[in-house]
């Protein structure tokens, strides 16, 4: 009975990770899929699975290549600037694309590396170094850090802002630090390494 008892509780924790994963996959191929599913079928009269997914991503692209024109992104720019009119569409789109390009390597203030800070009060903190500042106290300026530290989910977390000298850099990956939010700290590695800190945005600052 004993070995029953843990062979399947071995089974369960690897086969729920692994159906969770593969369902999850399948429902987002459905949902991409029948964005443009209707329409193929109504153009040919036959279903062909994946015709919508490629069809979608291909459109994907298209905008991604239009809004990268100086044309196309004056255009885009004032769609929005249009939407962001309407009320419940921007209190939905604006958290949600700040979210996203958060995590865009085009964003130069985005969530671009995986830091520590040290808080005399709890210890070390993870998160993610979102913006280099400098704050002048009257005594000239200074180097600081803003940080954002999620506290349950990605999307809900506390800023904090500190000065350079009490924040290191792990040698963990953005998506390695995601890793370990999104799984309570059982994605750290066993070992993590401190790196060098990238070079200062203001001169005459260090980082």
């Amino acid at each position: 009975m004993s070995w029953l008892r843990r062979s399947f509780i071995t089974g369960f924790f690897v086969t729920v990770p692994l159906v969770v994963s593969v369902a999850a996959l399948l429902w987002m191929f459905r949902v991409v899929d029948g964005l443009t599913e209707g329409f193929w079928e109504q153009w040919t009269g036959t279903h062909v699975p994946g015709l919508g997914l490629v069809t979608t991503l291909a459109l994907v692209l298209l905008i991604g290549t239009f809004a990268t024109n100086v044309i196309g992104r004056r255009i885009l720019g004032r769609g929005e600037q249009i939407l962001m009119q309407v009320p419940v569409f921007r209190t939905i789109y604006a958290p949600v694309k700040q979210l996203i390009f958060a995590f865009s390597p085009d964003n130069e203030s985005g969530f671009k590396r995986v830091v520590m800070i040290e808080d005399p009060s709890r210890g070390f903190l993870l998160g993610f170094l979102t913006r280099e500042f400098l704050f002048d106290r009257g005594a000239g300026p200074e180097a600081f850090m803003a940080v954002y530290v999620p506290t349950n989910h990605l999307y809900l977390g506390d800023v904090v802002v500190c000065p350079v000298e009490r924040v290191h850099y792990p040698d963990l990956t953005v998506e390695q630090g995601i890793r370990v939010f999104l799984t309570g700290g059982m994605g750290l590695l066993g070992r993590v390494q401190a790196s060098q800190a990238p070079p200062s945005h203001f001169s005459g600052t260090g980082v």
